[in-house]
């Protein structure tokens, strides 16, 4: 399968998604240290399978980390404050909406001092709109543990509906979808 989500390909990298608040773009060289903070971050790794080691990342990020499809930085004021990815859900992880898997996945992760700001769904929204807009009908999941309530608060709010509960790193996960369709017709 291919590493881009290519159902309706598309060019990349779009031009930079506003908000009122946020900028959504491609990964720049002055990312980098901001990147390695978040991946580093206690805080950050706690519901993601830990922190990874600073020197580890200092050694093993690229100088213009995230070069990819699905791959968006989240910008305020000039600063770099998180990531939004949209990637095919691996086949071999639990929990998927169809038998083969490889669903497009929502997968986000702020640095602390931007958390509980709104900014998480505010930029989440946004790269959901520019996916709907470039992928028309194609349904986006979401997994997350369900002892992350901040994590289950956005995707709520951003309008994902529980397909299943698993049990997966040793913990609860949730897995929930969102469509343009259903959004729409709420």
């Amino acid at each position: 399968m291919p590493d881009g989500i290519t159902v309706h390909p598309v060019a990349w990298p779009p031009a930079p998604i506003r908000t009122e608040r946020l900028v959504l773009r491609e990964s720049e060289a002055r990312d980098r240290a901001a990147l390695i903070d978040l991946i580093a971050s206690p805080e950050v790794g706690t519901y993601v399978g830990g922190a990874r080691p600073r020197d580890e990342l200092e050694r093993a990020m690229p100088e213009v980390p995230g070069q990819r499809f699905g791959f968006f930085v989240v910008e305020l004021d000039g600063m770099t404050i998180g990531m939004i990815t949209l990637d095919r859900r691996d086949p071999e992880r639990k929990g998927h909406i169809r038998p083969e898997g490889g669903e497009p996945e929502l997968g986000y992760m702020f640095l602390p001092q931007a958390w509980g700001r709104g900014y998480a769904t505010e930029a989440c929204a946004a790269a959901l709109d520019w996916f709907t807009a470039a992928h028309p009908g194609e349904p986006v999941v979401l997994s997350t543990q369900t002892a992350n309530e901040a994590s289950m608060r956005v995707a709520a709010k951003l309008g994902f509906t529980e397909v299943e509960r698993f049990e997966d790193y040793g913990a609860e996960q949730w897995l929930g979808v969102w469509s343009a369709m259903a959004r729409a017709s709420r």
